[in-house]
């Protein structure tokens, strides 16, 4: 049967000198353990190199076990260490794997959108060079001698129609520089143009304001549409208030750059505007110049674009008053009873269904 009394640390002792040398050994190994429950992986080392050079303080075997014991803690710890770089470095390979994702979607979402833009540069520039070249040839055509003075045209809805421009003595005749646009288009109505502006425009008009929103003067689909005169006006009886629509675009096609009248200063120098009809030729003085909208059939309110036709001196005197009034500036130009207007008007985006609107009147010379 063994004898417990010289056991310590789970280790047997034979002699009373071997145990009283172990219980040593267990102090200074107590000692030793709470100094260096906060020691790192470097310390330990240190510490453990110590114990086992020649001088090293244990005089029992309780010396190698706790030698060992620290040896287990570096390795621990080491280990952990390890694991906790082999983590860091599989996180750090990941967001360097995301980063290089995030940098080809990148890539390839600038390509794609740098070739969406150069393709929408080049269709926005072939329409532009397009529209151009149209109004370039228009106004050629306007210069060339009559063709045929007896013609086929196709309107709006592709119906042939015989039209003869020798007409009667109680139709007014139509002007020679238009005879040839006419062949082309039976619903040209005039010739719409402001000096040292793009606004240089055959003018359309058919029974409803809808076709020429998006359509040219050749009949095709064109998003910059034409400029047209309102289906109620009447060139030949004639109406007192001639309406012109254009779009407001953004290139400063059509009548993309009429707010600059919004400007006094341009005003100034753009006051007057020829429009010419297919039966006569027109010059106008720019009167006023503001902002409104379309408003709702019930709304009781100024409706510019309901004035068409003055019925009376008062009905006109009234409009007027109404223009004058939200008009920009005063531009010291007034119109009486009898006096031939024009209005033209685009889309204004400073409010919903807002609109842009110019009105001039009929003069005989530029002052």
């Amino acid at each position: 049967m063994k004898n417990s009394r010289f056991e310590v640390e789970g280790r047997q002792f034979r002699t009373q000198t071997d145990y009283q040398r172990a219980l040593r050994d267990k102090k200074l190994i107590d000692t030793l353990r709470k100094e260096t429950a906060s020691y790192n992986t470097e310390k330990l080392k240190q510490l453990v190199a110590k114990l086992k050079s020649p001088k090293s303080p244990f005089l029992t075997v309780l010396g190698q076990d706790y030698i060992e014991e620290l040896e287990g803690r570096i390795r621990g710890y080491d280990k952990a260490v390890s694991t906790k770089q082999e983590t860091l470095d599989s996180i750090v390979m990941e967001q360097l794997k995301k980063q290089d994702k995030r940098r080809r979607f990148m890539i390839l979402f600038c390509s794609v959108l740098g070739i969406v833009c150069l393709s929408y540069f080049g269709i926005y520039m072939y329409r532009d060079y397009k529209v151009k070249s149209t109004n370039e040839q228009l106004n050629q055509l306007k210069e060339k001698p009559v063709i045929d003075s007896t013609f086929v045209s196709s309107d709006s809805t592709q119906e042939s129609v015989q039209v003869n421009l020798d007409a009667p003595p109680e139709e007014k005749e139509v002007l020679d520089e238009y005879k040839n646009l006419l062949i082309k288009n039976k619903k040209l109505i005039g010739w719409l143009k402001i000096d040292d502006t793009n606004i240089d425009y055959p003018v359309m008009q058919t029974t409803d304001n809808e076709y020429y929103q998006n359509h040219n003067l050749n009949q095709e689909y064109d998003k910059n549409g034409s400029i047209f005169m309102d289906k109620d006006c009447d060139v030949k009886k004639p109406s007192t208030n001639y309406i012109l629509y254009g779009h407001h675009m953004k290139s400063g096609r059509m009548f993309g750059t009429l707010d600059k009248y919004e400007s006094e200063k341009y005003y100034k120098e753009h006051k007057y505007i020829q429009f010419d009809t297919i039966y006569e030729k027109g010059l106008y003085q720019v009167m006023y110049v503001f902002r409104s909208r379309v408003y709702n059939e019930d709304d009781v309110v100024f409706k510019y674009y309901r004035f068409i036709d003055a019925n009376s001196e008062q009905e006109f005197d009234s409009y007027m008053q109404e223009m004058a009034g939200i008009s920009f500036y005063d531009t010291g130009v007034t119109a009486v009873y009898g006096d031939q207007l024009l209005t033209l008007s685009t889309c204004d985006y400073q409010e919903k269904d807002g609109r842009f609107v110019v009105v001039a009147k009929r003069i005989e010379a530029k002052e």
